[in-house]
């Protein structure tokens, strides 16, 4: 199965673009070649660009308080394994206790790296990191592998409870909603929302199915079309009737 997400609001879409630049960066950073550890230093610019967001920390730890109290409520409940319950409370916990000790604005000890601000600058120019632009960063990619995997690693660690945070939330919020089984039929769905909130939408197709979704959503209608999988001329809707799986996904 495929699965595709849409965010409703600007804060899930942030999630979900950090949550996907920290996927990339771990992948490149575990990685041996200059190649990957050069993709992986552009990544953790990209990170410290969209993280740059003044709220970003409030809003989390908002959350996780908000989620906190939640999971407090099935506390005696014997429907709930305590385990369970108490090992979700401390990985909240020990997440919120991160972000408070974040001092500062996020990513603020890159921002005062003027070898690295060099780099990124220098990074938003097609080709603009040369070995002659910049002789000191080429220096750096030729080092041993396991040396620029500890830089890396040094530049990551403190983003790490960002990270854990969005990992939590949206792990919370992927597992609120119920699948449902909906058919587009000649390539289109509508729906009329009624009210109904959500934060995100997941879509899940078979991989046999060559259908690509293209969604639009407001708090009055969702609308969806599958279009072909062309990549050399403007997709165009099927007119084929289409079997998804869709859930309604709320915090």
């Amino acid at each position: 199965m495929i699965t595709y997400q849409y965010p409703l609001n600007e804060r899930i879409r942030t999630l979900l673009r950090l949550e996907d630049l920290f996927d990339k960066i771990t992948h490149f950073v575990a990685a041996e070649s200059h190649e990957d550890h050069h993709v992986a230093l552009v990544t953790l610019f990209e990170v410290l660009e969209v993280a740059g967001r003044a709220d970003l920390k409030f809003d989390l730890m908002q959350e996780l308080e908000r989620q906190r109290q939640i999971l407090l409520s099935f506390r005696n409940n014997p429907e709930i394994s305590e385990d369970a319950l108490s090992g979700a409370l401390y990985e909240i916990e020990q997440a919120a206790a991160g972000l408070l000790a974040i001092q500062g604005k996020i990513g603020y000890y890159l921002r005062e790296n003027e070898w690295l601000m060099a780099i990124k600058n220098r990074a938003s120019i097609p080709g603009g990191v040369c070995e002659f632009d910049l002789p000191s960063y080429h220096f750096w990619l030729n080092r041993d592998g396991q040396l620029r995997r500890r830089d890396l690693e040094h530049w990551l660690a403190p983003l790490s409870p960002i990270h854990q945070a969005i990992s939590i939330v949206l792990r919370l919020l992927r597992s609120s909603g119920r699948p449902e089984t909906q058919i587009a039929y000649h390539g289109a769905y509508q729906m009329t929302l009624a009210g109904r909130n959500a934060q995100m939408i997941r879509l899940r197709l078979s991989r046999s199915d060559a259908y690509i979704p293209e969604i639009s959503a407001s708090k009055y209608a969702l609308n969806i079309r599958f279009l072909g999988p062309e990549v050399n001329q403007r997709p165009r809707q099927v007119d084929a009737d289409v079997n998804f799986e869709m859930t309604f996904c709320n915090l």
